[in-house]
């Protein structure tokens, strides 16, 4: 009955968020405030001091990439501190309605480090340790000798639900959720790619069992805990966890695009969560940045945890760790790192945790918005 009451009460929530522009804020597409107004709150941004070098060439880049169509929000900072924001385009390309700085994004795979958060928090709080099996919180899991631990770091060997739900789920007009992936596991056991802890072999299935396991140990839902353990310490007012299964019409503001000008599909698969599924703008990932490096969401310990390379069989400069892809190759400036797609979205999430810069990168077209890590990080 708690969990039913928390879940009712996450739904009404963010059922509330979801009105229409007249109100004060709105839940997912930011506050409506011009661009050149919306990182001039003092309590969002610690302030824009002078362009750094590193600023400028980001500037000049994305002023390039803005001439061949790029659309989306970009982020940068140095310490902390804000050198370059600037909003493109965009959030939907038939009303013009202009993206700002607190427009949220679909952050594809960039949600699979947030959702590793969500299972350290747990770790730091006694609730599960990562070689635990996968059994022990889901005894129904066909697959014996998975650890938590090797669905962080894509150890498992598990083949992609996104493949064998396609050939498995009867109606694809039906939203299919992460319980339903897992009965279609226990029903048809999906071979997997390799043994357990064989190799590194990335796969949204991973992420998908953690956010059960989130719930099994949680007793709330995914997204309330996302929520409550995350979202709100944080003050990340412009982000939630889009849920197909909870929500069939998707209510966000920025729309994604794929194949030019075509709206992309709100697909069946969006009611799996975990793997993709979080929402936030750059502010709000930003926030989250700046939070971990303070220990006022989890520690430094667990945190370096995170950030120890996972992989013997991988280059140290293409290595993962537990939610995150590490560039190792300068042991004094490792960067961590995501990237993602999906269904229009793109997103970029860089931190030299040395130096403490910060790239954040958001875009809702495929146009324009296909960019190489290694070039990235040149600019910073």
């Amino acid at each position: 009955m708690i969990y039913k009451s928390i879940r009712f009460s996450v739904i009404f929530v963010l059922l509330l968020a979801c009105q229409p522009k007249e109100r004060q804020q709105e839940s997912v597409g930011g506050m409506a405030v011009p661009i050149s107004q919306a990182l001039e709150e003092p309590a969002v941004l610690p302030g824009h001091p002078e362009s750094s070098e590193g600023a400028s060439r980001i500037e000049e880049y994305f002023t390039r990439k803005n001439k061949y169509g790029f659309n989306g929000t970009v982020l940068y900072a140095e310490n902390g501190q804000v050198t370059f924001s600037k909003a493109y385009g965009f959030s939907n390309l038939r009303s013009k309605d202009s993206l700002t700085m607190e427009s949220a994004f679909q952050l594809a795979s960039v949600s699979k480090p947030i959702t590793a958060l969500a299972v350290l928090k747990l770790y730091e709080n006694k609730q599960l340790n990562l070689e635990d099996t996968v059994q022990q919180y889901l005894p129904e899991f066909p697959y014996p000798g998975i650890s938590i631990r090797m669905l962080l770091n894509h150890r498992s060997g598990l083949s992609n639900y996104m493949y064998f739900s396609d050939e498995f789920w009867p109606d694809r007009d039906i939203p299919i959720s992460n319980p339903d992936i897992l009965d279609l596991m226990v029903k048809y056991e999906p071979k997997p790619y390799y043994p357990p802890d064989r190799r590194y072999n990335y796969c949204n299935t991973n992420y998908a069992m953690l956010a059960l396991i989130v719930e099994k140990v949680s007793g709330m839902s995914f997204e309330a805990f996302v929520k409550v353990n995350i979202f709100l310490p944080l003050d990340m007012s412009n982000s939630l966890i889009y849920n197909k299964s909870n929500y069939p019409k998707n209510f966000n503001h920025v729309v994604g695009y794929s194949s030019g000008r075509r709206v992309a599909e709100n697909t069946y698969l969006n009611g799996v969560v975990g793997d993709k599924g979080v929402y936030a703008s750059a502010i709000d990932l930003f926030k989250l940045d700046q939070a971990l490096y303070d220990e006022s969401l989890i520690s430094h310990a667990t945190l370096e945890e995170a950030y120890t390379l996972q992989h013997k069989d991988l280059r140290t400069w293409d290595n993962y760790g537990l939610g995150w892809r590490i560039n190792a190759r300068d042991p004094d400036n490792k960067v961590v790192y995501h990237t993602g797609w999906w269904k229009g979205f793109h997103t970029y999430f860089l931190r030299e945790l040395g130096s403490r810069k910060t790239l954040i990168i958001l875009s809702n077209t495929d146009r324009g918005s296909s960019m190489g890590v290694k070039e990235l990080l040149s600019l910073i």
